[in-house]
C-alpha cells in the first residue's frame, strides 16, 4: 500500500518551470509576470453530487481541470498554475494512473502546472484552484453588460443534460447521439482561446455551468439590467432537436447546466469583431438576444409568445 507522500510523488509531481518551487514544500512560490493581475477560482466535484461513483477516472481528470479553465476563461484569464485537493475513500493506483492522466492531458493543452494540493481518506471528492494571469483592467466581469448588447453563446447548449436525462432513465437516446451527448457530458471544451479574444470585445461574461438562464441571470444581477432571449435563436444539436417540443428538452437547453460554454455581452458596434473571432478560432457563436433596461429575462418564442420555464438552472441547496 502507497503512503500518501508516495502517492502525491508518483502520480501528481512533475516539473514546473512556470513557478518558482512547485510541488514537494509547504507551500508553493509563484511570480506573476509584471504588469499582470492574478485570477483565482476553485470548484469542487463531489462523487453522488456531480459524478456518478462508478465514473470513468480519465474522463473525471479532465472535467475536474475543465470546469476550472472555464472560470479562467470566462474572465478573459491565461490560466498558468492549479491545485489539487483530493479526498479518495482508499488508494487505487488504477484509478489514479488513469484521473491523473485525465487531468494532464488536459493541463498539458492549456500549458498549466499543478503546484501543490492536498490527499486525504475520506468520500470521493475532487477540488481544484487554478490561477490565471490577466491585464489590469482586461478582465471581463458579471457587471459590465450595458443595455443595447448583444448577447452571444458559444457552441450548442444543452447537450451534457439531455446525456445526464438518459443516464438517469427518464429518456431514451439513439446511441448515436448518446455518444456524442455523453461527450459533452464527461468531457467538456473550455473556451480559453475565446475568452482571451474577447479583452476589449465583450463587455461581460460568464461561464455556463448551472443552466443559460440562471448564469445569464447572474450577469444581468450584477449589471442591473434584464434581457431578451429568441428561443428559436438558441443553438443545439440534432439530438436535442428531437425533444424540443417536450418540457424536458426545453429544460436541458434553458436550465440544464454542465455545458460550459461562454455567455458574454458585446456592443452591437463589436458585432463583426465577434463574427471574424469565430471565424479565426473554427467555433460556433450565435447571438440569441439582447440586453435591455427592463430587469428581467424573457424568453420568446418565434410567434412572440413567453416561454416560461419553472426552473433556471442547478442549485445545490434546492
Amino acid at each position: 500500500m502507497v503512503s500518501e507522500f508516495e502517492l502525491i510523488r508518483h502520480f501528481f509531481t512533475r516539473l514546473t518551470p512556470g513557478a518558482v518551487l512547485g510541488v514537494g514544500d509547504d507551500a508553493a512560490l509563484l511570480h506573476v509576470r509584471s504588469g499582470m493581475e492574478l485570477a483565482v477560482s476553485t470548484d469542487m466535484l463531489v462523487s453522488g453530487t456531480h459524478f456518478f461513483p462508478d465514473a470513468d477516472p480519465f474522463f473525471l481528470g479532465h472535467k475536474a481541470l475543465a470546469v476550472n479553465l472555464s472560470d479562467m476563461a470566462a474572465m478573459a484569464a491565461q490560466p498558468r498554475w492549479a491545485t489539487l485537493a483530493l479526498s479518495l475513500p482508499e488508494v487505487d493506483e488504477t484509478w489514479l494512473e488513469k484521473f491523473s492522466a485525465g487531468l494532464f492531458a488536459l493541463a498539458d493543452e492549456h500549458h498549466v502546472e499543478l503546484i501543490g494540493g492536498d490527499t486525504t481518506r475520506g468520500p470521493l471528492n475532487l477540488c481544484i484552484t487554478i490561477m490565471g494571469e490577466v491585464p489590469p483592467g482586461a478582465a471581463l466581469r458579471r457587471s459590465g453588460a450595458q443595455v443595447g448588447d448583444d448577447v452571444w453563446v458559444s457552441g450548442v447548449l444543452g447537450d451534457a443534460a439531455l446525456a445526464l436525462a438518459h443516464m438517469q432513465g427518464h429518456i431514451q437516446l439513439a446511441a448515436k447521439n448518446f455518444a456524442a451527448c455523453a461527450l459533452a457530458l464527461h468531457q467538456p471544451k473550455p473556451r480559453v482561446a475565446l475568452g482571451l479574444a474577447l479583452r476589449g470585445v465583450a463587455h461581460s461574461a460568464i461561464d455556463i455551468s448551472d443552466g443559460l438562464l440562471a448564469d445569464l441571470g447572474h450577469i444581468l444581477d450584477c449589471s442591473n439590467v434584464g434581457a431578451e432571449i429568441a428561443f428559436d435563436a438558441l443553438p443545439i444539436s440534432c439530438a436535442l432537436q428531437l425533444f424540443l417540443e417536450q418540457p424536458l428538452g426545453k429544460r436541458c437547453l434553458l436550465a440544464g447546466g454542465d455545458d460550459y460554454e461562454l455567455c458574454f455581452t458585446a456592443s452591437v458596434a463589436h458585432r463583426s469583431e465577434v463574427e471574424k473571432i469565430a471565424a479565426d478560432l473554427g467555433l460556433l457563436l450565435t447571438r440569441i438576444g439582447i440586453i435591455t433596461a427592463e430587469k428581467k429575462c424573457t424568453v420568446r418564442a418565434a410567434d412572440g409568445n413567453i416561454i416560461n420555464i419553472e426552473e433556471s438552472g442547478y442549485d445545490h441547496f434546492r
